[in-house]
Formats: structure tokens, C-alpha cells, sequence
């Protein structure tokens, strides 16, 4: 079977080797392609999965989808603990060896220059979501289906529509102060982060999340640094309210490395450099 050099990132020479049972997509275990002082972490992958159709094939198998991109991030997270990896879009293959390493030499300056920005420096994840709001009573009449007090009569359209207007109110004035209180806590978190993103908020269709999210944002730290920053948000917690902070990381710069990006844009994946 035709196989492509699958390539996760790009980092320096190693300090220290990777974990030894350490697997790739579709379980086979990375190899170190060096380069000019490079590194591209690379496995290989089948061509009838990672070729411009079998990618389109499997957009419609979701399954695939998440096995593929837990893969990818396996390798990634095993790489930040031992090293500063530049990562690169998932699915992102060459033909061979050499195809690889022309990447590499072409880009070496970009790669070095963002190596050398990002060097001891990890990327924390922080996203605040609204609670989602208690499901309305079953019973319109006088707001009464909550406490199973009967109602002296039923309530009128017009006490109906008023109470709606009510409610809808009080939804907009607490998505208001959920949105201060995120805003709050981005430029306190950014005060003490080397640089940050604000990200589209997820949909909470695609994500499964519950509430409406209201920051998402990743924040570059220093990894000596990390402990203070996790102890920050872990404070800003108890001054949420009825709002759900979450905190992951520490990840890869995947934010600040400026490549996956950069690579979406040129379409660099499904064969490239063939």
C-alpha cells in the first residue's frame, strides 16, 4: 500500500527522546526527520486516506474525523513536554522524505524566527459559558406549575405576553453582565499573559457545551509562569457567579505560531509538495 509523509510539527532537535510507546494516526509510532537544524515530526499515513479524495471521503465520517485529530494531538502534547513543537494543520502530507524536507528549507527562516518567539512559552485555553436557563413550567397559568398551587384563573394573553417581556428582559440583562464579567477577565488574564486570542464564540450545537459561550480566548504564558496564571483563573472562579469558567492547557502555541493558519490558507494538505 502507497504511503505519504504525514507531518504533525516542526521544532528544534530534541532534548530529550519522545515516549517510547508514543503513536501516530493510525497507530504508527513518529519518526525525526532532521533538516538544517530542523526537525519535522512525521509518520507515515495511507494514501488512499490522506490523498485529495479519500479526505474528501471521510469529511462525511465524523468517527474518522475524531480518531484522526486525537492522533495528531497525541503527538503534539508529547512534544510540548519535551520540546517547543510548531504545529502544523491536521493533514498535512508530502509525497516523500524530500518533499518534507523542500518544506522545511523554504520556510526555515519563518520556522526559526517563530522557535525563537515561542521558546519556554505554552498556550492556555479560557472559555466562560452562561449557564443554560431552567426549563420553563409546563403550566402558563399565573407562573403557579413550579409550586403545584392551583391558580384562582387561568392567565390572560395579556399578563402572557407581559411576563414574556419580563423574562426576556431579565435574559438580556444577565447575558449583559456575563459578557462584563467576561471582558473583565480577559483584560485581567492579558495583563498577565505575553500575548492572547479571542476566538469566534463555539456553537454550542457543535461542541455539546451547555450555556451560551461568551469568552474564548487562549493566552500565551511562559511556561515557568504557568502555575501563577492556573492559580488566577482558578481565583476569578469564585467571582463568577452563576457563569462556568473553564481552563485547559497547557497546549502547543497553536494560536501564536501563526503556521496552522498560514497553512489553511495555502491549502497545505492532501499531498502537497508531490
Amino acid at each position: 500500500m502507497t504511503g505519504l509523509r504525514y507531518v504533525y510539527a516542526v521544532c528544534r532537535p530534541l532534548g530529550a527522546p519522545l515516549q517510547a510507546q508514543l503513536t501516530g494516526i493510525g497507530g504508527a509510532p513518529p519518526a525525526l526527520l532532521s533538516h538544517r537544524g530542523l526537525i519535522a515530526v512525521v509518520s507515515t499515513v495511507p494514501e488512499a486516506d490522506f490523498c485529495e479524495e479519500g479526505l474528501k471521503a471521510h469529511l462525511e465520517d465524523l468517527d474518522w474525523l475524531a480518531a484522526t485529530a486525537r492522533a495528531h494531538q497525541g503527538v503534539i502534547d508529547a512534544l510540548t513536554t519535551v520540546t517547543t513543537p510548531l504545529p502544523l494543520r491536521l493533514a498535512t502530507v508530502f509525497r516523500d522524505d524530500s518533499g518534507v524536507r523542500s518544506m522545511m528549507e523554504a520556510r526555515e527562516t519563518d520556522f526559526l524566527h517563530a522557535l525563537d518567539r515561542l521558546e519556554g512559552r505554552v498556550e492556555w485555553g479560557v472559555k466562560v459559558f452562561t449557564e443554560p436557563p431552567p426549563e420553563p413550567a409546563t403550566d402558563e397559568r399565573a407562573g403557579t406549575a413550579a409550586t403545584g398551587e392551583k391558580p384562582d384563573k387561568p392567565m390572560s394573553g395579556r399578563d402572557y405576553l407581559r411576563r414574556r417581556r419580563a423574562d426576556t428582559r431579565a435574559h438580556e440583562a444577565d447575558l449583559q453582565a456575563a459578557e462584563a464579567f467576561a471582558d473583565a477577565l480577559h483584560q485581567r488574564l492579558d495583563a498577565h499573559a505575553e500575548a492572547s486570542r479571542l476566538h469566534p464564540p463555539q456553537n454550542a450545537s457543535l461542541s455539546g457545551a451547555r450555556g451560551r459561550n461568551v469568552l474564548n480566548a487562549a493566552y500565551l504564558v511562559p511556561r515557568n509562569h504557568s502555575e501563577e496564571f492556573v492559580e488566577l483563573v482558578d481565583r476569578t472562579k469564585d467571582e463568577a457567579g452563576g457563569l462556568r469558567v473553564e481552563l485547559t492547557g497547557p497546549w502547543a502555541a497553536y494560536s501564536f505560531s501563526g503556521f496552522a493558519e498560514e497553512d489553511a490558507r495555502h491549502g497545505a494538505s492532501a499531498g502537497e509538495g508531490r
